[in-house]
């Protein structure tokens, strides 16, 4: 019975020292795919796309858009609010379809430039 709780204490000693040892801080760790795009904010991706004007606060310097598929950013169509400057949004209406470019940072977007598309 006491080798039993000899070699019991061993092993529980011998997991806690290995824990403990510089090969444990080697083992690879992987991020979430969120905290990912949040450390490579300074890689700063551009996109083009198309859509309409859902809302505009010039006040605030957004607008939101519902846009198509953007590409070069891999996202699919959806609706979006975005940093603009209101030199920008002027002359814009909610209801407008546009062409637009934005600066992505992994974690806001912003519009770099956006004016209305002639009616077909």
């Amino acid at each position: 019975m006491k080798s039993m709780r000899i070699l019991a204490g061993s092993m529980v000693l011998l997991i806690a020292v290995s824990a403990c040892s510089p090969e444990a801080d080697k083992q690879p760790t992987t991020a979430p795919q969120e905290a990912t795009a949040a450390t490579s904010a300074s890689e700063v991706q551009h996109g083009k796309g198309e859509g309409t004007i859902t809302a505009i606060d010039a006040a605030k310097g957004t607008v939101t858009l519902d846009h198509g598929e953007i590409a070069a950013l891999k996202w699919p169509p959806m609706a979006m609010g975005f940093k603009a400057p209101s030199d920008l949004l002027k002359g814009l209406k909610i209801g407008d379809r546009v062409a637009f470019e934005l600066d992505w940072n992994g974690a806001e977007g912003s519009i770099t430039r956006i004016e209305a598309k002639s009616a077909p």
